[in-house]
């Protein structure tokens, strides 16, 4: 297999309301997180950081470009792999071990990391058998209810326990912008975790069903309307009570 260069590995494009979308094209949809870039006032914030395997920091300038934290919907492998390059990091609590000491069991790595994930290789020294995320240390425990700040907009974290145990929201009311993380999202969701639970995420999905949301950005796949959020939830859940 091919391998791609660092400066490709990244695409980037750029949408309404101050908000980015950062994702590596090279790996296979169903694996590639959104990493999601949004400019406040006074500081900016990205949720999730994508694998690791080339440096956000040192290839996309826009996460460099003014005081930013980052924030993490969950802690997967695909979603936290450039947390250590952030002084400033955010995480809920119930996984804030996970984050400081990310095993390829605890992290999902193993087994999903395999060559077989992308399309087109990172470049080297990247090998899928020694792939492992770098621990980062989290500057903030979340909760439910705290907001994050970012001078002239405000997320409130939303706990979304479910496909995992610290799954994370982040719902802007003024605007009916939710970044939901991996607990609803336009594609194949993800029930069976070592530390999923059927319960918590029949609850999460409730709870996020009656959100006035405009635009919701998830962590895989493509962002959709309030129209398409309801329907996606409403499908879910009738599944559940079939």
């Amino acid at each position: 297999m091919n391998r791609a260069k660092p400066e490709d590995w990244y695409r980037i494009q750029t949408l309404g309301d101050d908000v980015t979308l950062i994702d590596e094209p090279h790996i296979q949809p169903f694996y590639r997180c959104n990493i999601w870039h949004i400019r406040g006032r006074d500081r900016d914030m990205l949720v999730d950081s994508g694998m690791g395997v080339v440096s956000l920091r040192e290839w996309v300038p826009l996460v460099t470009e003014r005081d930013l934290t980052a924030v993490a919907s969950h802690t997967h492998f695909d979603h936290i792999g450039c947390h250590h390059e952030f002084e400033d990091s955010a995480v809920h609590r119930a996984e804030a071990d996970i984050l400081a000491d990310p095993t390829r069991i605890a992290t999902l790595a193993e087994p999903y990391v395999t060559d077989e994930i992308f399309d087109t290789l990172p470049p080297l020294p990247y090998a899928s058998a020694d792939y492992a995320v770098k621990g980062a240390k989290a500057t903030r425990l979340l909760d439910d209810g705290d907001i994050v700040d970012l001078g002239d907009r405000h997320f409130e974290v939303i706990h979304t326990p479910g496909h995992s145990p610290g799954g994370i929201a982040l719902w802007e009311a003024a605007s009916g912008i939710l970044f939901s993380g991996d607990i609803v999202y336009d594609g194949p969701l993800i029930e069976d975790t070592y530390h999923s639970d059927p319960h918590d995420y029949h609850a999460s999905m409730v709870r996020l069903f009656d959100l006035p949301v405009r635009v919701v950005h998830g962590g895989h796949f493509q962002s959709y309307g309030g129209e398409r959020h309801k329907t996606i939830i409403r499908d879910w859940l009738t599944s559940k009570d079939c």
